[in-house]
């Protein structure tokens, strides 16, 4: 859980974050805006290729929480509390990770104690590199739900 790695990716208004442990590569923010996220180029994320106004609209919408916009009420930096405190939401990904809507704290094995807000997605499938976190290696392996 050591050892995150965040990236930095400005325009003139806004600058996105990405944090490439959180993510899961559900390509959610390729299909949304397939002319901005580009993970085959480098760097991967073009700021100039949409508004900030879509850019905002797009990384609100990645399910792991691993973009996130610098300084907006819902990155890491700034979460906003949940208007029923304590309440979380659990998602199951067909063929994918466990999303855990809220803030959860998560303690690993070695003890060390992190929260996380907005999402969490969790490996439901066993093959991650990043456990207890998905790191999209379900397809990779076919995983089912069967």
């Amino acid at each position: 859980m050591s050892g995150e790695k965040i990236k930095k990716y400005s325009n003139d208004d806004i600058t996105i974050l990405w944090n490439a442990s959180l993510c899961t590569h559900s390509g959610k923010c390729v299909r949304g805006l397939p002319d901005v996220f580009k993970p085959k180029e480098r760097p991967w994320i073009n700021m100039t290729a949409a508004t900030s106004e879509d850019l905002v609209s797009q990384v609100n919408l990645c399910p792991s929480g691993a973009l996130s916009i610098e300084g907006h009420p819902t990155s890491k930096d700034e979460a906003v509390e949940p208007v029923i405190e304590n309440a979380l939401k659990v998602d199951v990904v067909s063929c994918g990770p466990l999303l855990i809507h809220g803030d959860v704290q998560v303690t690993d094995t070695d003890g060390t104690t992190v929260k996380k807000t907005k999402m969490t997605a969790f490996c439901r499938c066993g093959s991650s590199k990043n456990k207890p976190y998905c790191d999209g290696n379900h397809k990779s392996i076919g995983f089912t739900d069967e």
